[in-house]
């Protein structure tokens, strides 16, 4: 069963011997394109479903999450863009939950411009340069960082949950 319109998409490696900033970038790149490929091929049903009981953890609700997340981080933190804040009072840091409107594709579709957008936020920054939004003060290198991290983390999660819906492992 394929997903309306979610297909993999192409993943480069930084560079190993790059600048502080290629590496970071990069390697942030790579993640966001290991999420995209981790959920291609799903069909809505796959993408929705909570396979690892009790947790109610979905494909779709990660993606979601790492949509909020890359918000938050880059534009709303980072740059103080004026954006609707990405999660809700009754979940203000989660944003796994997921809209009867929502469908896998949408989502990602969703995912990739705030991924795009938050390249367009570190590109027009200095890696020493510090958070614009009021009360934030951590730099962009550590935003990076963050995110690195927390993309990585959330890979992993996704390796689980897919080789659980349909067998499929791998990178």
């Amino acid at each position: 069963m394929e997903s309306d319109g979610v297909i993999p998409v192409s993943r480069s490696r930084p560079p190993d011997d790059g600048t502080e900033r290629e590496i970071l970038a990069g390697l942030l790149d790579f993640l966001r394109a290991t999420v995209v490929n981790k959920v291609a091929g799903l069909s809505d049903e796959q993408g929705f479903s909570s396979p690892v009981p009790p947790s109610t953890l979905s494909p779709a609700g990660v993606v979601k999450h790492l949509t909020g997340v890359e918000l938050f981080w880059f534009s709303i933190d980072f740059a103080n863009a004026d954006l609707v804040w990405p999660w809700t009072d009754d979940d203000p840091h989660g944003n796994f939950l997921l809209a009867p409107s929502d469908t896998l594709a949408l989502i990602v579709a969703d995912y990739q411009a705030a991924c795009e957008r938050s390249r367009g936020v570190v590109a027009g920054a200095g890696l020493d340069d510090r958070a614009k939004a009021p009360e934030m003060s951590f730099t962009l290198r550590y935003a990076l960082a963050h995110m690195i991290e927390e993309t990585a983390r959330h890979c992993g999660h996704l390796d689980l949950l897919r080789e659980r819906i349909d067998g499929a492992t791998g990178q």
